[in-house]
């Protein structure tokens, strides 16, 4: 653990990732850090103000403030994206480990299933079932946690198959080592290096997900802060008070971006070519 954190910071993608994930981390445990209001408070004296000393990124149609509305809702929109995703890390590396693993009968209908997922776009299905299911963010996790399983799944099974074929695994079988042992101790801790990859991606697409039900009403419901719904709420003033869209707008990026700059150098680290020609990537 100790070298991998040292790679991050040494690793000019790792370093900036880091940085902006640690502030957006930091600014939304503790907002009073930067003396943000009351999400919820309503100032109708200060509709739609710009930027201002007192209100930094100006106010919204209901004259709240939106720094204090982007920090208290990225509380929800990053815990749901790592959750979802840790969700689905755990879902799909069972089902893809276990299909790659047995082959055969269970192979074929865990891989059908996955492939009848992934057949719909992900953002679809998402709306369908988080429609189907009511709106609210239990259901919005719950949704984008389908849509993100597959990808693990897939690969988890890849995985599978390529260590199953290896000579130690065969000595394992001959020794007579259970199944589940070989399972856990030899292709789930041989194939987790993709997957850990992948991960920090799929946060990425999660809170794009998340932001995105919000939007369409699907996620938080007012008054709750979220940034796909402050997002929509706002949207019809955006020609005359632009910062109201544009500032929760670049929340969303920074967040995305954050996590996408950790998956390149996580990428990096646990690539040898890119280890040894990594100095080409680092500032």
């Amino acid at each position: 653990m100790t070298v991998f954190l040292g790679h991050l910071l040494h690793h000019a993608s790792g370093r900036i990732g880091i940085a902006l994930l640690g502030s957006i981390i930091l600014l939304t445990c503790w907002p009073s850090l930067v003396g943000a209001h009351s999400p919820e408070q309503l100032d109708l004296q200060a509709l739609l103000q710009p930027p201002s000393w007192q209100h930094p990124l100006g106010t919204d149609l209901f004259g709240r403030d939106l720094l204090s509305r982007i920090l208290y809702g990225g509380r929800h929109t990053l815990v749901i994206g790592m959750g979802v995703v840790s969700i689905a890390f755990t879902l799909g590396v069972v089902i893809g480990s276990i299909a790659g693993f047995k082959g055969g009968w269970v192979d074929s209908i865990a891989m059908r299933l996955i492939d009848a997922v992934l057949s719909f776009p992900a953002l679809v299905l998402a709306i369908a079932l988080s429609a189907a299911m009511g709106a609210g963010l239990p259901s919005a996790t719950l949704a984008i946690s389908v849509t993100l399983t597959p990808q693990f799944a897939r690969l988890a099974r890849n995985q599978a198959i390529r260590l199953s074929g290896m000579l130690y695994i065969d000595a394992a079988h001959a020794l007579g080592v259970p199944e589940h042992t070989i399972m856990i101790r030899h292709i789930l801790r041989n194939g987790l290096v993709p997957l850990l990859t992948l991960a920090p991606l799929c946060v990425g697409t999660a809170i794009l997900q998340v932001a995105s039900l919000g939007f369409l009403g699907l996620g938080a419901q007012p008054p709750t802060a979220e940034w796909g719904a402050d997002i929509a709420m706002n949207l019809d003033y955006v020609r005359v008070a632009p910062w109201t869209v544009f500032s929760t707008g670049g929340a969303i990026v920074l967040s995305v971006l954050a996590f996408n700059l950790l998956a390149d150098a996580t990428g990096a680290y646990f690539s040898p070519n890119q280890r040894l020609t990594g100095g080409a990537n680092r500032a």
